[in-house]
């Protein structure tokens, strides 16, 4: 049986602005994301990178051509199908947006509500960020966080719930090397053990090493590019 893709757009566009000062940022692209597949995308500030991840995250709506995620239409969610389909994509954002009235492990926890008891949730939260390499931070608050240590608790509390589908924007940009790696294996045990397709946007060059394909996007449109040579 042929798997449907996680991803697949074809001929997606997406313009800012009205109709005398619009500004494109993606035309006619194309992009085919495979179950357990992590795909990077690199490209200039301002090339629609973070447009993309949010067209696939259900957080903008298409404008042209098609776009097809986890086997939805983004072209005619309902609201509601909308906020269903985003609980089931694991978001890693530039900023951290943690709640700064909560602790490390309450922070990931919250990513659990609803789905399991309040033991449960905890183990699986400990465990997500000691796999980030968190051990003994899981009572600190944001506050008492470094910068790193915070975007890692972000990556755990989005890889804890095990999502279908992964979007990330510039997740180990502010981390070095011993965190970077820690994100790396993190969102490649996702793809490899947990079948989650990974879009990854970024520009640093550290995190090529986990990914099936390298794009870069420009002039609104996707090449895939060969970065080890």
């Amino acid at each position: 049986m042929r798997l449907v893709p996680a991803i697949a757009a074809g001929s997606l566009g997406f313009s800012y602005g009205d109709v005398h000062t619009s500004r494109s940022v993606l035309r006619s692209l194309s992009l085919t994301i495979a179950v357990g597949e992590i795909v990077v995308v690199t490209g200039a500030s301002g090339a629609g990178k973070s447009t993309l991840l949010a067209l696939c995250g259900a957080l903008r709506s298409v404008q042209f051509g098609e776009l097809n995620v986890l086997g939805n239409d983004m072209r005619n969610l309902s609201a509601g199908r909308r906020r269903e389909l985003r609980s089931s994509i694991g978001f890693i954002f530039q900023s951290h947006n943690l709640i700064d009235a909560l602790t490390a492990e309450q922070n990931v926890v919250m990513s659990l509500q609803g789905r399991f008891a309040q033991l449960e949730a905890s183990r699986r939260a400990a465990t997500a960020l000691s796999v980030l390499r968190l051990d003994g931070r899981d009572d600190a608050y944001p506050e008492d966080l470094s910068g790193g240590e915070k975007q890692r608790v972000a990556v755990a509390r989005a890889l804890v719930r095990d999502p279908k589908l992964i979007l990330a924007d510039e997740p180990t940009a502010s981390l070095d090397d011993v965190s970077a790696t820690a994100v790396k294996v993190a969102l490649s045990d996702a793809a490899r053990l947990a079948s989650a397709a990974v879009l990854l946007v970024t520009h640093d060059a550290r995190i090529f090493e986990i990914a099936d394909r390298v794009l870069r996007l420009a002039d609104g449109a996707l090449t895939e590019i060969n970065p080890w040579h």
